[in-house]
């Protein structure tokens, strides 16, 4: 017999996560890199640079506090919030909050998931469940998108399915 899939945001019920948490950012765009970088932020518009799914775990929460960094320093006129994906990874989702990271996606199966989400909250972070509707600049078209994107997508709680 099928296994039947796992609604994973019900899966946690001790430590609630509103779904207007997801949404209360600026739009979220998926970034690789530096070059990633700089395009999210070429428009001047507010943005929140969203790593890519479980990059926290292949590429390090050094290497994304580093490249947010540059990105801050680069157009310091810009509002940038920031999420680190931690996929499963709470280790590297604690090791992230040492170094500064606020925001956080981890997924609510990851083992310590409610003493992960405590710690974000003391700090005065939040770690979501699953990350935010974003466009994913490294899919076709996406830099082709990304003005509209950051146009359409700007009051809190204005979220929608993925992009590209």
């Amino acid at each position: 017999m099928a296994q039947k899939p796992v609604n994973w945001l019900k899966v946690k019920t001790v430590v609630a996560i509103p779904r207007s948490a997801v949404g209360d950012f600026a739009p979220a765009v998926v970034i690789h890199g530096a070059a990633h970088a700089r395009l999210a932020l070429s428009p001047g518009a507010p943005v929140t640079l969203l790593s890519a799914p479980g990059a926290a775990l292949y590429a390090g929460c050094g290497w994304w506090r580093a490249l947010v960094e540059q990105a801050r320093a680069t157009d310091p006129d810009v509002a940038i919030a920031d999420i680190l994906d931690c996929a499963e990874g709470a280790g590297q989702a604690l090791a992230a909050l040492r170094i500064g990271q606020r925001f956080l996606v981890l997924w609510p199966a990851a083992p310590g998931w409610d003493a992960v989400s405590a710690i974000a909250a003391e700090r005065g972070g939040l770690v979501l469940p699953i990350a935010p509707p974003a466009l994913d600049l490294a899919a076709r078209g996406a830099e082709r998108r990304l003005h509209d994107w950051l146009r359409t997508r700007t009051r809190p709680g204005d979220s929608g399915p993925s992009v590209g």
